[in-house]
């Protein structure tokens, strides 16, 4: 069969639904400044999907730096990889200011975050070790470990026992090959909101030989008594060999970093392949990202103004019945139940009639006749924001059970 008649034919999980839901409910447009009320559909909602969480992409002093570091040196400085001829004294200077936030010895920079954790697994392991990894991860460690041309094994998410036999199967194989084991998971589990069990796997180091490598994406600013993230709030900052952290939500920018010891770090930085043969970061990235960490660390007030928000939140659509799963975190998932016409349906309601734009998120990436409504709050977010969306979360579960909402069609917008 020719390549494109098969693509044609087989357009993929999500492709299949792409004639239904391009523009709505996926690729959706979202328009003006980044903040809690937006303009979607030509009409202003309550904006409950974007990882702004600090705040940080609207503040005056990161606009202006912003700005200034675009004007200074453009986007195309520096050229080329950092190995090569895109190394500058800022982007060193980046390196060893996360390095002291994270306490860690060093950092790498990367250019981009999905890229460079999966390209960094990759780099890390070779066909004698094994990786164990919880099976609700992100897509890109999924991917990284697509890469290894070991043995990797998959453990129920957050189940610390079945790890272990994981671990008990991975050791059995190094012992032969002369191999090692690298555990991966997560901080803060970005779609449901739950933490990873980062302490009960840092205990397991007692009994077994390994490396933990967390993805902190949705940790990094919000978590922590100093924002430091997950391994901060857990307190076993010092006991994660290898940190990941990006600048796409907290920072609100783009590109991330990895944080370890300085042998670690020089190793990556010399065979992370999608930092060799790859751009720099363009310096206002760079710069941008040096006033986002200052900002940060100085001002307390935009992680308690989130935690503020984000408790408000949880605990009315607690009070009024909803159920938000095991989140621990920021990240707001509300679950009911109904197949993907009804959560269409709702959807269209919730942006027209009550101007509250969240994610909506049904099978296959939740179980079918599960509908999650995520929502993410922000530092921006008011009280006021908070009590319409409750308000309009009430009546619109109320028709939900009543069904109004039924349909075994995505909803035509």
């Amino acid at each position: 069969m020719d390549l494109f008649e098969k693509l044609k034919k087989n357009r993929g999980p999500l492709g299949q639904h792409a004639k239904d839901a391009h523009g709505y409910f996926t690729f959706p447009k979202l328009e003006g400044e980044i903040a809690s009320k937006m303009i979607f559909n030509n009409k202003e909602v309550i904006c409950w999907s974007i990882n702004n969480y600090l705040g940080l992409s609207n503040h005056p002093e990161v606009r202006k730096v912003d700005s200034d570091a675009s004007r200074e040196w453009g986007l195309g400085t520096p050229m080329g990889s950092r190995m090569m001829s895109g190394n500058t004294k800022h982007h060193e200077k980046l390196e060893q200011e996360l390095s002291r936030f994270c306490k860690k010895e060093d950092t790498i920079l990367l250019n981009f975050g999905y890229q460079g954790m999966h390209s960094a697994i990759d780099a890390l392991v070779d066909r004698k070790d094994v990786i164990v990894y919880d099976s609700e991860s992100h897509a890109c460690i999924l991917d990284g470990v697509r890469l290894h041309m070991g043995k990797r094994y998959q453990y129920p998410h957050n189940n610390i026992e079945k790890l272990k036999k994981q671990l008990d199967r991975a050791t059995a194989i190094i012992n032969d090959t002369g191999g090692s084991i690298l555990v991966v998971t997560e901080g803060v589990f970005g779609m449901a909101g739950d933490l990873g069990k980062l302490k009960e796997i840092c205990d397991l180091k007692n009994q077994y030989s390994f490396r933990l490598f967390v993805d902190d994406a949705h940790g990094i600013g919000t978590m922590g008594k100093n924002g430091i993230g997950t391994g901060e709030h857990l307190n076993v900052q010092d006991e994660i060999d290898i940190y990941f952290g990006t600048f796409a939500k907290s920072f609100a920018s783009i590109g991330a970093f990895i944080s370890s010891k300085k042998d670690v770090i020089e190793y990556l930085k010399y065979n992370t392949r999608s930092q060799i043969f790859a751009k720099s970061l363009p310096m206002p990235i760079v710069i941008g990202a040096l006033k986002r960490l200052e900002i940060m660390q100085k001002d307390n007030s935009l992680r308690k103004n989130l935690w503020n928000i984000t408790k408000k939140l949880q605990s009315g659509l607690k009070e009024n019945g909803f159920n938000l799963g095991l989140t621990e975190s920021c990240v707001t998932p509300v679950f009911l139940s109904g197949g993907v016409g009804e959560a269409t349906n709702l959807t269209v309601d919730l942006r027209e009639n009550y101007g509250i734009f969240c994610s909506i998120v049904t099978y296959p990436v939740v179980p079918k006749g599960v509908i999650m409504l995520r929502l993410i709050p922000t530092a921006t977010h008011t009280d006021s924001d908070v009590k319409i969306t409750i308000s309009a979360f009430k009546e619109v579960k109320d028709k939900l059970f009543s069904g109004k909402y039924v349909s075994d069609k995505i909803a035509q917008v």
